[in-house]
């Protein structure tokens, strides 16, 4: 049996086992291949990834806290995750752990239209925002940066790029992207950020990380005025896709994927 796991803290609340599975599944692997999570806080985080390869697994999604830790621990990585880095996706391989990121070409799949040129304004300063800078800098966009804690913006924007904001206007974006924590645990989101459900219009996206059963507050404002709106659960399909197609070689079904991440709970 072929194993991969997303690894977290906390880490049950997940959909990425149901909707892994039933992609492994649709693509004839279900009877080799298996994927579970695995709930390892930060103390013992190194020493479990060095004893995976033993046990049979191949892969291993790597989600909050330990995205910064997945880059450290990792004998080589991607172009990609040592930029913005942070990874989200390992490769356990005889030579050693492999590191790369597909929360970065995630979010641009799942946009669906070009972003060069475009202003974005980026909630957040943590590891998913250093990938959402990082992918839609690397695509041409012109992107701000917003943080409850304004250091830490500018930190970020000094690493990578872009500029850190305080007070911006949301008349002057046209992609909107909540990497922050905003949301978590069904809070209402929308009251912890910088903007009002009346600010959004219809020329606008607007894209939520956070994702639960029901649309979040920021992506109900948004939808109501007549934004387009991508959620969480879309966003977990893409990056999915993209590791599982690192694992195994093949492309799944974004649709199986789509279909099993919405019906989990």
């Amino acid at each position: 049996m072929k194993r991969l796991a997303v690894i977290g803290h906390p880490v049950s609340h997940s959909r990425s086992p149901a909707m892994q599975n039933a992609a492994l599944a649709d693509m004839g692997l279900g009877e080799d291949w298996h994927y579970e999570a695995i709930d390892v806080d930060e103390d013992g985080f190194r020493a479990r990834i060095a004893t995976m390869p033993e046990e049979g697994f191949v892969g291993a999604n790597v989600t909050v806290p330990h995205k910064h830790a997945a880059l450290e621990t990792a004998t080589q990585a991607s172009d990609s995750a040592t930029a913005i880095g942070a990874a989200n996706t390992l490769i356990f391989t005889p030579a050693g752990v492999v590191a790369d990121n597909t929360d970065a070409p995630g979010l641009i799949d799942s946009l669906q239209e070009p972003v060069a040129g475009s202003k974005a304004l980026v909630f957040g300063a943590g590891g998913a925002a250093r990938a959402v800078l990082w992918a839609l800098l690397a695509e041409g966009a012109e992107v701000s940066v917003w943080n409850r804690n304004p250091d830490r913006a500018e930190d970020l924007v000094k690493a990578l790029g872009g500029v850190a904001v305080t007070e911006p206007d949301a008349g002057e974006f046209d992609l909107f992207v909540n990497s922050s924590a905003a949301g978590l645990g069904g809070s209402d989101g929308l009251a912890d950020l910088p903007v009002l459900a009346g600010d959004f219009n219809t020329g606008q996206v607007v894209v939520d990380m956070v994702y639960g059963d029901q649309p979040s507050s920021l992506l109900e404002a948004a939808s109501e005025a007549g934004a387009r709106t991508v959620d969480g659960l879309e966003i977990l399909v893409r990056q999915g896709a993209r590791s599982l197609e690192i694992w195994t070689g093949l492309k799944p079904n974004l649709d199986v994927m789509r279909a099993a991440a919405r019906s989990a709970s």
